[in-house]
């Protein structure tokens, strides 16, 4: 079974075609979370009009976070394979069959993407390119490169990245350093993805970071001293999961 977490805030100019596009990868029995983070526009009532038992919405969060609003998303998970789900891009066919053959042998897997504006015309080919993404624990601990639109994992892992730190960033770099520290992780060159880039985003991943100098160092020391909780949650779930690389 599949689960998408999708964490939703005021995205009613792009929600719908971004469900619908995530409903054609699904199958009958795979589910759709949205939590939504106390949204004032019609984001809500444009996917209650959608009418599709495989979406399982939850209003009335008030976490003010992208954080917080995906921590509360897969703390509703079913499935087996998750799958991490922006309210504004468009998926492309074969996104779920892919990342599930690569899942088998690894515990989470980031796939490429197009980098795109508002209107789905192509600003880059290849996230991965532009920004140099791939594996390794020290060059995403310097420069994040997991990109959680584009991230699937395996639902066992979920014990050990939540609860989310509070002193983090966004979610994507949680994970990723997780990832690195401790499981099987993989980057696929293949593009399953419209990654839509406006002025309503609230990140700006594929730009130059304008967080300052000591902030940057201040979430690499807050990645850092989560580790030792990181650890007993680890070893508390170990029991549960496949061995891991060194």
């Amino acid at each position: 079974m599949v689960s998408v977490c999708m964490a939703t805030f005021n995205g009613q100019d792009f929600i719908r075609d971004q469900v619908l596009s995530v409903l054609e990868e699904l199958g009958p029995g795979d589910e759709l979370i949205i939590s939504d983070d106390s949204s004032t526009d019609n984001t809500v009532a444009l996917i209650q009009e959608l009418h599709d038992p495989r979406i399982k919405l939850f209003t009335g969060f008030n976490g003010r976070s992208p954080v917080a609003n995906f921590e509360n998303a897969l703390r509703h998970v079913s499935g087996q394979y998750v799958f991490l789900c922006d309210q504004d891009d468009i998926w492309l066919p074969g996104k779920v069959t892919h990342c599930i053959e690569v899942l088998q042998t690894h515990d989470i897997v980031v796939t490429d993407c197009n980098v795109v504006n508002e209107r789905l015309e192509v600003l880059h080919e290849s996230f991965f390119k532009s920004m140099k993404s791939g594996p390794g624990f020290f060059k995403n601990f310097f420069k994040n490169t997991y990109l959680g639109c584009c991230m699937a994992f395996r639902s066992e892992i979920i014990p050990i990245i939540l609860p989310f730190p509070k002193n983090i960033p966004m979610h994507d770099i949680w994970i990723g350093f997780v990832g690195e520290l401790m499981l099987r992780t993989a980057f696929s060159e293949k593009s399953f993805l419209k990654y839509r880039r406006h002025k309503q985003n609230v990140s700006s991943t594929t730009e130059k970071s304008s967080a300052k100098f000591f902030q940057q160092v201040g979430f690499r020391v807050g990645l850092i001293s989560n580790i030792p909780s990181l650890i007993y949650r680890y070893y508390r779930k170990q029991g549960n999961l496949k061995e891991v690389n060194a």
